[in-house]
């Protein structure tokens, strides 16, 4: 009987084993079945903080290209700006009879609601 106490002190996973019974095999497909379950959530947790930082990537990603294009479209609506004004001013100091047919003051409609809209566009 006093090998019977000091077993009982012991931690389940440390006590010899006599034989197996139907508990204890209840008690192995449990904690089969525990340990499958733990893995697969590691898994699972795993994957989404892997696909969590893949969508941060991409968003920081997505964020620095969207910033480099509207830099580009500004640049390039002050190029065409700059280009309308030197177009206007050529055509109407010329003699050219290019230019006689042109109705230059719709351009300059056009060139004024071009500025109105890029300002809007800020």
């Amino acid at each position: 009987m006093l090998l019977d106490e000091d077993y009982s002190t012991m931690p389940p996973d440390k006590r010899p084993r006599r034989g197996l019974s139907d508990a204890d095999d209840e008690d192995e497909d449990y904690r089969r079945r525990r340990d499958r379950n733990n893995e697969a959530v590691k898994k699972s947790r795993f994957k989404s903080k892997q696909r969590t930082q893949e969508t941060f990537t991409r968003v920081n990603k997505l964020k620095a290209e969207n910033q480099m294009l509207e830099e580009k479209v500004k640049t390039l609506t002050k190029d065409l700006q700059f280009l309308k004004d030197l177009f206007l001013e050529y055509a109407s100091n010329s003699q050219n009879s290019k230019f006689a047919g042109l109705d230059l003051e719709k351009l300059l409609e056009d060139v004024q609601d071009d500025k109105k809209d890029s300002k809007d566009s800020k």
